[in-house]
């Protein structure tokens, strides 16, 4: 891929996802982290140690802060969010101030400071609501009920959707927004269903499950999240579109998903049941012909390979 010699700012850079990419690029770019360090992967990583690599920390509700760091930019990845299903419900205010509110301020700095190549903007799978089957990038949108706390995020994140593609529309800035389907890996912290199974396989510690398991997700590899994020920032084709970026063909239940993670890692762990926190995702699987056929981007991590590597790194890394 031709990403070289480029400034790339990544707001949320200290997180899973962004660190993730800032390693890729590190090495041919000058990357800036911006991150106000509260999930902080990187000192897992030591990505922030690169030569090329700058973290700073802010605050994207800071508009001062955030016109600062993209000053100079060719890339802008605006992976920086409120998420995370128990962190949603106890702070609906700040998801809703960080995820439209943050989105806004990157957006008018990325459109002040003339960034010229590209403005991925992260959206979520979660914008289809409950029963999400194959939905593709044309699917209507699901709001969700007002009042349902669940639902706060989804409606954050489609508001920013919309305004990325206002600013394409209007200013002509180069946006991209991608759908991320359930990823997983190496270094995610919070609240990531396969992070905590693996973890607590790996100690032989009870797995809860909320709700009755039968939940059917679609697992995507954090490599191959990021293979779909690359492509979305060197091809032409991506400007002004939305991507679903995920694997259709890693599909199991959250029940299933649990037991998997212990036979694959040979677990003693025993599975529990709990109440559900709030309203759920009953289905949700990605159709990805659109990413296929404009970014030739297809996901090649099988679930219990993604598996096996995600317990590699938790084991060598103690956590």
């Amino acid at each position: 891929m031709g990403i070289v010699g480029k400034r790339i700012v990544i707001t949320g850079g200290a997180g899973f996802i962004g660190s993730t990419l800032a390693g890729r690029l590190a090495d041919k770019n000058k990357i800036v982290l911006f991150d106000n360090l509260a999930r902080n992967t990187i000192q897992h990583t030591g990505v922030d140690k690169l030569p090329n690599v700058t973290l700073v920390r802010g605050d994207i509700l800071d508009p001062s802060a955030i016109r600062s760091a993209v000053k100079g930019a060719d890339i802008v990845v605006h992976a920086a969010a409120i998420a995370g299903i128990d962190t949603v419900i106890k702070s609906p205010v700040l998801t809703m101030e960080v995820n439209m509110i943050g989105t806004a301020n990157v957006l008018r700095a990325a459109h002040e400071a003339g960034v010229s190549d590209r403005v991925i903007e992260f959206s979520t799978s979660e914008v289809f609501g409950s029963m999400a089957y194959r939905v593709s990038e044309e699917t209507q949108a699901v709001a969700g009920s007002a009042g349902e706390a669940r639902w706060v995020y989804a409606v954050s994140k489609l508001a920013g959707e919309h305004l990325a593609h206002a600013y394409f529309r209007e200013y002509n800035l180069p946006t991209v927004t991608l759908r991320p389907f359930n990823v997983y890996g190496p270094g995610q912290t919070g609240e990531g269903a396969i992070q905590i199974f693996i973890r607590r396989a790996l100690r032989n510690e009870p797995i809860s499950i909320y709700g009755d398991g039968t939940q059917i997700r679609a697992w995507c590899y954090v490599d191959d999240m990021v293979d779909g994020l690359m492509r979305s920032i060197d091809s032409p084709k991506a400007v002004g579109e939305s991507f679903n970026i995920g694997n259709a063909r890693a599909v199991t239940t959250i029940f299933g998903l649990a037991e998997t993670v212990c036979r694959v890692l040979e677990s003693r762990s025993e599975i529990v049941f709990k109440d559900a926190l709030s309203a759920d995702i009953e289905l949700r699987i990605p159709e990805t012909k659109k990413a296929e056929m404009l970014l030739g981007f297809k996901a090649r991590i099988d679930l219990e390979e993604g598996i096996l590597r995600t317990a590699k790194w938790y084991r060598e890394n103690s956590l």
